[in-house]
């Protein structure tokens, strides 16, 4: 017989987080203990208390797998960051290349135009954020299984300069909000495109033989 607090689901989003950096062969395990585990303390010391548990079971969890990965499997992992600390590099400049590039060719177009230029200026951000999305499916590719912690472990350093930069802005001005999200665009876009290839992955799972 079904009870009542086997019906509470836990959070969907702490779910959903762990669900982007669990692999697939621990996936049914690990959530399905996780569960179990929140469905017993759901019944005898109240919802509230037993969703605050499964967040903080989350996070542990996601840290330990997070650790784990390079362990698991060193070599297709520390290949994806390498890599993808490659393609981050280069795709980061590219935009501004090609505009340099295209600028000095056609100097007499853009000084006729100038509105034209800016306007292909204000484009360099939707430019960086969908290369930079190409960059995180790409090393979400290449580390299966793992695709979260590859992507998140090329952005550590962007992330890392990005901090500096705001206490230095913090400390020598006003920072303003815009730029501290464009700031941010390129990094995330990295993190997005690998959970992209991680839902996509998960959305297609073999069934099951049949005997």
């Amino acid at each position: 017989m079904t009870s009542a607090a086997d019906l509470i689901q836990p959070p969907r989003f702490a779910s959903w987080l762990l669900n982007l950096f669990t692999p697939p062969d621990e996936e049914e395990s690990i959530l399905g203990d996780l569960h179990e585990e929140f469905s017993q303390l759901a019944s005898k010391s109240g919802v509230a208390f037993a969703r605050s548990w499964y967040r903080r079971q989350v996070m542990k969890t996601i840290v330990h797998l997070f650790g784990t990965a390079f362990h698991v499997a060193p070599w297709s992992t520390t290949a994806a960051v390498i890599g993808g600390l490659w393609m981050y590099r280069f795709a980061s400049g590219l935009p501004h290349k090609l505009l340099s590039a295209v600028t000095d060719k056609y100097l007499f177009y853009w000084s006729a135009h100038f509105q034209t230029y800016l306007w292909m200026l204000k484009g360099m951000l939707i430019a960086h954020i969908l290369l930079s999305i190409f960059v995180g499916c790409m090393v979400a590719l290449m580390a299966k299984g793992r695709e979260m912690v590859a992507t998140m472990t090329v952005v550590l350093v962007p992330f890392a300069l990005i901090g500096t930069a705001w206490v230095w802005v913090a400390t020598h001005g006003v920072m303003g909000v815009a730029w501290m999200l464009s700031s941010c665009a390129d990094p995330c876009a990295v993190v997005l495109g690998g959970a992209i290839v991680r839902m996509l992955r998960s959305a297609v799972k073999p069934l099951p033989s049949r005997a």
